[in-house]
């Protein structure tokens, strides 16, 4: 197969790859079908080739003449390994979709349409658009609304897990309307909270969908969660999901930090304790940076910074990841030791700690360090003021810094 020269128009031009399904844009560019959904279903609204206007809704002609002659060509070059393309099935109608959303409400065959739907969800871009347009999103939620209820979970997965796959935009009228709904938040603290089997994919999936709502949900209805939304979402993180759960999980926390009586909740739930564990568990560069930028608007209070500081490995994990992650990582971590140096100052164990976990050290390095002059100032306000207190440390022995080189 490598030593057979491709046909340059058999290629599409998005996935370099032959093409399986060739359909023509309304600009006169053929593309491999699921390659040009997918590029229209995720936004791209220009042609790929000619940059030329593309609605997201716009007509792909099948080039059928093309087809034949790549299966023509395939088949001519099968002794060199050359696989034959199969001839594409119809593609689904809008008409089909609607039924089908229609027949979620008959109870006999309810989870078999949901499964039915989900399969087509997962296939490609065309099906999720159809599915959107269909208004198999507002059906999804009035379904797990019901499952709320009726407090049954079969469908739940299925469910879910075609919210997760259709992505629709959040700025729609549909979702906007579900999301204003109280009722719609509960059922999700419910799942949340829901014995399952497949518990790790089915939460996953839950938070994923919840993250999208958060954003898209007024400052009205966040200031009115309540306290069991957020010990749901702890306990999620407790129980231990899949990576995208965890980074869907503390997104939601960070967009809902904002509100005090929220930030309350959270402490209350114990998320100080749970976010520093997966910190501790060395993950990516996102999960750092959302975990910092939780801690430090829990920090603000008094009763986070008292559950932040019973933790034995608090200030050590923060201090050790100043310079050594991102920018905001840096921002975040400084200004939580600013938060705890500023608040706690008066109590010799904390300054102790924070000299013995190396967060002196750091904070040097700062002010060394092709940093923001902002940040290097914060740093050295920490130092000042607990100058007394650490000018014994070896970091200003050794590094020749003095009070005058802190004023």
């Amino acid at each position: 197969m490598d030593d057979v020269e491709i046909p340059e128009y058999f290629i599409c031009p998005i996935s370099l790859q032959i093409m399986r399904d060739p359909v023509t844009a309304i600009t006169g560019i053929t593309y491999d079908r699921e390659s040009i959904e997918n590029w229209l279903f995720k936004g791209s609204n220009t042609c790929p080739v000619t940059k030329q206007p593309l609605p997201n809704d716009s007509e792909l002609t099948p080039n059928h003449t093309l087809r034949r002659l790549i299966q023509s060509w395939c088949t001519e070059n099968a002794s060199n390994g050359v696989v034959r393309i199969p001839t594409p099935k119809a593609p689904l109608t809008k008409s089909h979709v609607v039924k089908l959303v229609k027949e979620l409400w008959v109870p006999q065959s309810q989870l078999k349409t949901l499964r039915r739907l989900e399969l087509l969800a997962m296939e490609n871009a065309r099906n999720r658009r159809y599915l959107a347009e269909a208004g198999a999103v507002k059906s999804m939620f009035s379904f797990l609304e019901a499952c709320f209820n009726k407090q049954q979970t079969v469908g739940l997965e299925e469910a879910l897990s075609i919210l997760y796959h259709i992505r629709v935009n959040p700025t729609s009228e549909t979702r906007l309307q579900l999301i204003e709904s109280d009722e719609i938040m509960e059922t999700f603290t419910w799942i949340l909270r829901c014995k399952l089997n497949d518990h790790s994919s089915i939460k996953s999936h839950a938070l994923l969908v919840l993250k999208v709502m958060v954003k898209t949900a007024s400052s009205h209805q966040l200031e009115r969660l309540k306290p069991g939304f957020f010990s749901s979402v702890v306990g999620v993180l407790r129980e231990g999901i899949s990576h995208q759960g965890i980074n869907a999980a503390l997104q939601i926390l960070l967009d809902t930090c904002p509100w005090g009586r929220n930030r309350m909740s959270m402490i209350e739930a114990g998320a100080i304790h749970e976010i520093i564990e997966i910190e501790l568990g060395m993950p990516e560069k996102r999960t750092t940076e959302l975990i910092l930028g939780i801690l430090f608007h829990l920090c603000s209070c008094a009763d986070g910074r008292s559950q932040f500081l019973s933790h034995c490995g608090a200030i050590a994990v923060v201090s050790s990841r100043i310079l050594r992650i991102s920018i905001a990582a840096d921002d975040r971590a400084v200004l939580i030791l600013a938060l705890i140096s500023k608040h706690c100052g008066t109590c010799a164990v904390v300054l102790q700690e924070m000299m013995g976990v190396r967060a002196i050290s750091k904070l040097c390095m700062v002010l060394q360090a092709d940093c923001a002059h902002y940040l290097k100032e914060k740093a050295k306000d920490i130092l000042r003021s607990h100058y007394d207190f650490w000018k014994n440390s070896p970091c200003f022995t050794s590094s020749s810094l003095s009070r005058i080189q802190l004023i």
